[in-house]
């Protein structure tokens, strides 16, 4: 059964976890015993449809929630969703979402940018990066101007790299409309190496940008 799976993979992650009444699985921080898991964050795991896990292969979906006095629970965010079912996927993630600092996909695509030179400028709302054509464009101009723009599948940048789904890079004219198809696009939706990809996405925007430049 896919539950047990998941309650080993987590185990084996360090993360501790249990199944609760409904069938539902709650993993939460390792300092935290098992009585006081829902008296602060923690992640609740199952399938995609939002049921718990069940025979049929219906992917998963990795929340995260915290107490709240009004209505008991606020989600926080829906860390990880995935129409395959992975078990290893949802310990990572389970991972990653308890670690201090918490990391992003998006910190992992600016390092690999930053090691190139290249600065990408957010937009604020944790959805995509830009990078002005012109290196002395004024931040607050960036998205008036010719710049590069760096989306994700998710869509959020913000997200947990194991549920990075694969960057987008296109380039943009002054009025802020797309030209042309994408200079880099991976992914068909599923997880994409987040690493990988951010490495390869950064070779493709730093030799756009050196060409452009000649």
């Amino acid at each position: 059964m896919f539950t047990l799976t998941v309650l080993e993979a987590l185990a084996a992650a360090g993360v501790p976890a249990y199944l609760d009444e409904e069938g539902f699985v709650v993993a939460h921080p390792a300092d935290v015993p098992r009585d006081s898991a829902l008296k602060g964050e923690h992640l609740l795991l199952c399938g995609v449809d939002g049921r718990p896990f069940g025979d049929t292969d219906l992917g998963h979906r990795v929340t995260a929630w915290r107490p709240d006095p009004v209505w008991d629970f606020d989600e926080i965010d829906t860390v990880c969703e995935a129409l395959r079912r992975d078990a290893d996927q949802c310990a990572r993630t389970a991972v990653e979402w308890f670690s201090t600092p918490r990391p992003s996909a998006g910190a992992v695509l600016r390092t690999a940018l930053t090691t190139r030179g290249i600065t990408a400028h957010s937009d604020h709302l944790g959805m995509s990066y830009a990078i002005p054509l012109n290196p002395t464009t004024a931040t607050a101009d960036i998205y008036t101007c010719p710049h590069l723009s760096i989306g994700d599948r998710n869509p959020s940048v913000d997200h947990m790299p194991s549920a990075h789904t694969g960057w987008t890079v296109f380039e943009h004219d002054a009025n802020g409309e797309p030209i042309g198809a994408p200079l880099f696009i991976s992914g068909d939706g599923g997880p994409v190496d987040c690493t990988a990809d951010s490495t390869a996405a950064a070779e493709a925007i730093a030799d756009f940008l050196t060409r452009s430049a000649r």
